[in-house]
């Protein structure tokens, strides 16, 4: 599977945002998803198993509780990819920026102006 078609997935991008700052127990994830996704237990786990299948999420057994983390290299992965493409917004990022700014100034300047008439 293809790494947009795992993160394409509204679900199993949402697991990876609440395991992305530490470890979570399967439970714990799936109280959270079938209550925003309104999805089975079952539904659930097989998220879970694309996400552990695919190398982006990492699971270790402590007890009979099953905790589950993010593994950054496949985002790292389409992070490089995308890297190629930045290349084309960052410019007209930075130029918004700029103008942002530049009316900000326009604004203070215009507000101190009427202030001290």
């Amino acid at each position: 599977m293809h790494a947009f078609d795992i993160l394409g997935d509204p679900v199993r991008r949402r697991i990876l945002e609440l395991i992305q700052a530490g470890e979570l127990s399967s439970g714990a994830i799936t109280e959270v998803i079938r209550a925003e996704f309104d999805i089975s237990q079952p539904a659930v786990s097989q998220h879970l198993k694309v996400l552990r299948d695919n190398g982006f999420a990492n699971v270790r057994a402590e007890g009979t509780r099953r905790l589950y983390s993010v593994d950054t290299a496949p985002l790292r992965e389409v992070d490089q990819w995308l890297e190629r493409f930045r290349r084309n917004w960052t410019p007209h990022l930075d130029a918004l920026a700029t103008e942002i700014a530049r009316g900000k100034r326009e604004r203070r300047r215009t507000t101190n102006k009427e202030a001290s008439q």
